[in-house]
């Protein structure tokens, strides 16, 4: 297929010519003759909303810089996901919907100059307002979906609705391959009911303090392919999603069929994250062959009592991690975006079983290594009413930091801090786990801390420094606990209290 040059459309790559109807024009051109690929050469070329074809690949060459405008009103109003909630909001900058074999490819960079739209953002945090002719018409289109589809979209009231960077809604056979995307305005990389999805050697980059700035967002996908990415955001790297609570619900599109593999986790606020958004679900997602260096958590898992749906048929192996806060996290308590209003979506007691209560089941975790760790070895932390089933954890070593001054920091967004700095494993309200040749040193406390659990099996847990009068195991209402290994024999190892059925070899 033929190549569109869009400087032969009279684009200027001088960093101020604006160059938006000459990349629309290429894309029309692309377009009318059944595809191709419009290119941008070397060159810095400032830009408005780009939306994509079928059958068209956009080629960034080497050297080349695409910059978006900063002026919001140069963004239409869209039909989007925003945060889970379909809704309407201000296009993403790079917007594509119902597309058949779209691609990104190349090595130049799309940055979306992201600080105008984070400063809006602050300024509303503090009190202020963004109005104009393109919110009040979100905001109308938006009443009348809310009245349509019954929907309790709270955050609609109170949020800017920025979008991001590249957002591909219901495409078939996507491609992103080799190029760098940074400086989104909200989520960087985000695709929506996508099918057959290829991503492989792209940059996702976002200053560490970019507000709601997730590096790439897989949101009710199927068959997926993830590899040899890198990511350094201020909020999740990579994220798993299909859609928050009961919207979610009624779309019914579960993230599915994933494979991530060879990708470097720099900070953000989590490595590989599933939720909270998995109201339609999540699972069949192998995890493989990655680094996380300096997140607050490394593989993720979170949910609350209004998501609804699942997470299941997870494997993650072969992780390497240094310098988080929590290496593992498994959470159906995540408070964020709970409705305090409700005191029974954070009852610490069991409530009653609907279509609202999240299930996470069927997790296989093995061959993950975490050095200087600051907050807890892992936070596993299920409902009284659905306890996490099926986990399995085997050949997972993690060495908490030795310094005496790190504070730590909360496990996972839970009501209450529950671990200190330097603690080790906490499991709650879990059912049916297995650890198998485990290896966790503290700074402080048990390896393991076991409460309200039933059918554990630990084999060879070991704690090569443990405490002096700390066991390595610490359980308290654990029903069918079965502990064996060579460390297992010596005194204190194991210490029981309250209800515990407990067979030690």
């Amino acid at each position: 297929m033929a190549n569109y040059n869009i400087t032969a459309f009279g684009a200027v790559g001088d960093g101020v010519t604006d160059n938006s109807a000459a990349i629309a024009a290429a894309i029309e051109a692309c377009g009318a003759n059944g595809g191709g690929t419009v290119v941008i050469p070397a060159g810095t070329y400032v830009t408005g909303r780009i939306e994509l074809r079928s059958y068209m690949t956009l080629e960034l060459e080497a050297g080349a810089l695409l910059l978006f405008h900063t002026d919001f009103e140069k963004y239409p109003v869209v039909p989007t996901r925003w945060s889970g909630y379909e809704c309407y909001g201000i296009s993403p900058l790079i917007y594509g919907r119902g597309l058949k074999q779209v691609a990104i490819k190349g090595q130049g960079i799309i940055d979306g100059q992201g600080s105008a739209w984070w400063q809006a953002y602050r300024e509303l945090r503090r009190g202020g307002t963004v109005e104009n002719a393109l919110t009040r018409e979100i905001s109308i289109k938006n009443a009348a979906l809310r009245q349509s589809v019954k929907s309790n979209i709270v955050e609609w009231e109170s949020q800017f609705l920025r979008p991001p960077l590249l957002q591909l809604i219901d495409c078939e056979q996507v491609s992103l391959e080799g190029v760098t995307l940074q400086n989104s305005p909200f989520w960087n990389t985000h695709l929506v009911y996508g099918k057959d999805v290829h991503i492989h050697g792209v940059k996702i980059k976002n200053p560490s303090d970019t507000p709601n700035g997730d590096g790439m967002d897989i949101d009710s996908c199927t068959n997926v392919r993830i590899s040899d990415c890198f990511f350094d955001v201020g909020d999740d790297c990579l994220c798993i999603k299909s859609g928050i609570d009961e919207d979610g619900r009624r779309v019914g599109k579960p993230s599915e069929n994933i494979v991530i593999t060879n990708c470097t986790m720099l900070r953000g606020h989590g490595g590989v994250v599933l939720g909270s958004e998995m109201a339609g679900g999540i699972r069949n997602v192998v995890i493989s062959n990655c680094i996380f260096l300096g997140t607050d958590r490394g593989i993720r898992m979170k949910t609350n009592r209004a998501r609804g749906g699942y997470i299941k048929n997870i494997m993650v192996s072969n992780i390497y991690m240094e310098e988080v806060f929590c290496p593992i996290t498994i959470n159906s308590f995540y408070r964020h975006g709970v409705d305090e209003s409700n005191p029974l979506i954070a009852s610490p007691d069991a409530v009653a079983i609907t279509e609202s209560t999240p299930v996470v089941e069927h997790v296989r975790i093995h061959q993950v290594t975490a050095k200087r760790s600051r907050a807890s070895a892992g936070f596993i932390y299920g409902l009284p009413e659905m306890p996490i089933r099926d986990l399995q954890l085997s050949h997972v070593h993690i060495e908490m930091t030795t310094d005496p001054g790190e504070q730590g920091d909360e496990p996972d967004m839970v009501r209450e801090k529950l671990i200190m700095a330097g603690d080790g494993m906490l499991c709650k309200h879990v059912e049916g786990m297995e650890l198998h040749h485990v290896r966790i040193e503290t700074r402080q406390g048990p390896a393991l801390r076991l409460e309200d659990v039933r059918d554990i099996e630990v084999n060879d847990l070991k704690m090569k420094q443990p405490h002096p009068g700390t066991p390595v195991i610490a359980a308290t209402r654990a029903a069918d606990l079965f502990v064996s290994g060579r460390q297992s024999a010596e005194s204190g190892y194991l210490q029981i209290e309250n209800e515990t059925v407990s067979s030690h070899n």
